[in-house]
């Protein structure tokens, strides 16, 4: 099956229906127009862009599971491979029902960018099985990541591709994906995946990565326009594991966090929330909820509401297209720190960027999660465990060096933050493509 040509409506932000309804654009669909317009600034060549808006290779396998029961279900599974001029393919692998194949290409392109972005040797890849983990039992799930990792084990492999974890999946996934591919290699390869228990070649403090390089990020830029931290508000929509990480640090370094939500709403209190004393998502599942039952005299109010308060700093950590044509207008953070993968429309960028409202992309604010993934796999292929302190300052370190790097861009061609990260990514990518050439 070819890439889809479909083409979104105008505004960017959604296509139509047969019957008139409204879709979300597509991950593809919005990293082809997000290549676009960095290709454009850039003055790319149209080889380099044209290249760049497909994948290298697209992976589609049948996973037959064995239910507990007896009886044989068969699901289907990708890996999309984007590029790997720059080093080994890097994306996660997830469990959903919503998984398909140009949802992998999608999101394999913005883990291109994301890994160009912070400068690591890596492209982008992604990857799934289109299933919902919820009627898996434990043993189900088990026998479904075993047989998924041999189905697509001759894509995957410390330097061909490193899966990681998911929407879906976790650690104990990919300890079943190394055991795996382990025993049929004949030796152990930890670095096949990252994310996987320390116990068993996984990294320290891997987990709360992408959460606390949103507050890195976060902190960085409100120093940028002289807003120090003890003097912010900020709203995080989603309290799962970037958005528990991306409080709980922006509380530790003084700024206030003012609300905070799960899946059937939020929490708000204009004094601020003890943070610290709300179990994330993956420590107690809707925490938030029981946490405003518990506490009657709190602002209890909608995720939608939530997106909409007065506050300095908004930091949508839950899903994708939450920002959207239809509510931009009503958003009143001066900043927006994209926790989850592409929280903003297409469309909804452009109006926040009308209204002076300054948005800092996902490729960078909640890429410590690569970053450390990257560690991780440094970690196995050399043999030596890093303590989480040393995992915490090299992330630091990182996150500091690429956001001055963006700075600098947005500084230089006066563009916003998302165009000048795609600027800085594409031009790295262009770069070692220009320098490796193409193969006759």
């Amino acid at each position: 099956m070819e890439p889809s040509d479909s083409t979104p409506e105008e505004s960017g932000a959604s296509r139509g229906t047969p019957d008139g309804s409204v879709e979300p654009e597509t991950a593809l669909e919005t990293a082809r127009r997000q290549l676009d317009r960095a290709a454009a600034l850039l003055d790319v060549e149209p080889r380099f862009r044209d290249r760049l808006a497909h994948p290298a290779t697209v992976t589609e396998v049948t996973v037959p599971l064995e239910r507990d029961d007896g009886s044989v279900d068969v699901f289907t599974g990708y890996r999309a491979q984007h590029d790997s001029v720059r080093g080994p393919y890097k994306g996660g692998l997830r469990f959903h029902p919503g998984v398909d194949r140009d949802e992998c290409v999608g999101l394999a392109m913005w883990m291109t960018w994301k890994c160009a972005v912070m400068d690591l040797p890596f492209g982008g890849a992604k990857g799934g099985i289109v299933v919902d983990p919820k009627d898996l039992s434990e043993d189900e799930r088990e026998r479904l990541t075993r047989r998924f990792t041999q189905e697509i084990r001759e894509v995957i492999g410390p330097t061909k591709d490193i899966p990681a974890p998911d929407m879906g999946t976790d650690s104990q996934a990919m300890a079943w994906i190394m055991d795996a591919y382990s025993m049929q290699e004949g030796e152990t390869i930890p670095g096949v995946v990252t994310g996987k228990p320390p116990v068993v070649g996984g990294s320290y403090g891997r987990e709360g990565a992408p959460g606390r390089s949103v507050a890195i990020v976060t902190r960085e830029t409100c120093q940028y326009y002289d807003r120090p931290l003890e003097d912010t508000t900020v709203a995080v929509q989603g309290f799962g594991s970037v958005g528990a990480n991306a409080a709980r640090r922006l509380d530790e370094w003084g700024a206030t966090v003012v609300a905070t939500s799960d899946v059937n709403g939020g929490v708000y209190d204009p004094d601020g929330l003890p943070v610290d004393d709300i179990p994330a998502h993956d420590e107690e599942p809707e925490a938030v909820t029981a946490f405003a039952e518990e506490h009657p005299e709190l602002n209890r109010i909608s995720n939608d509401e939530l997106l909409e308060l007065d506050v300095d700093v908004l930091v949508p950590a839950a899903v994708g297209n939450v920002i959207t044509a239809d509510n931009a207008d009503a958003i009143r953070a001066d900043l927006v720190v994209e926790g989850a993968n592409g929280p903003v429309t297409f469309a909804a960028d452009a109006i926040l960027e009308e209204r002076g409202i300054e948005v800092l992309p996902d490729i960078l604010a909640n890429a410590g999660g690569v970053t450390v993934s990257y560690f991780e796999w440094l970690q196995d292929i050399s043999r030596r465990k890093w303590s989480l302190e040393r995992v915490h300052e090299e992330l630091e370190t990182e996150m500091v060096t690429a956001w001055n790097a963006l700075r600098e861009e947005v500084e230089d061609r006066d563009v916003t933050w998302r165009d000048g990260a795609y600027a800085v990514a594409l031009s790295r990518i262009a770069e070692a493509h220009d320098s490796r050439g193409l193969w006759p």
